[in-house]
């Protein structure tokens, strides 16, 4: 009798989560290039820390029907030339026009399964000693 083995590869797959930031985003100032660190994202409830000031507890939640997640990437403007080709000699011929300014082009780029809303932490103000506190 003869033995099959079949070996079967664990492959990474990338995972997206939706970060939700309703709820604190009218309590605190939060800047688009603020310095973050995320932490416990394989835990219940991971925090998030921002700018060293506010740490935020998350909790993970189903999304309910399909969330998308796109990306934007600027598109140049494309003109198409359409007629039959006895009057245009460019038929079905794209142009790039240079003169106008590029449009933003929106691509889907992953569906999304888990929401990760954020609440402020009970002791979300995280204080630092300054060199001015130490003498």
């Amino acid at each position: 009798m003869e033995a099959n083995s079949a070996s079967y590869e664990h492959e990474d797959q990338d995972e997206y989560v939706l970060l939700d930031l309703d709820s604190v985003s009218d309590l605190i100032n939060l800047p688009a290039n603020a310095k973050y660190v995320l932490t416990g994202l394989d835990t219940l409830n991971p925090e998030l820390i921002i700018d060293d000031k506010f740490k935020l507890i998350g909790q993970y939640e189903e999304s309910i029907g399909t969330c998308l997640a796109f990306t934007e990437q600027d598109a140049p403007v494309v003109h198409e030339e359409t007629g039959s080709s006895e009057v245009n000699l460019f038929s079905r011929t794209r142009l790039i026009d240079s003169s106008q300014t590029p449009t933003k082009q929106v691509k889907p780029f992953c569906q999304l399964h888990k929401i990760l809303k954020f609440k402020l932490s009970p002791d979300s103000e995280i204080h630092t000693i300054t060199h001015e506190e130490v003498k």
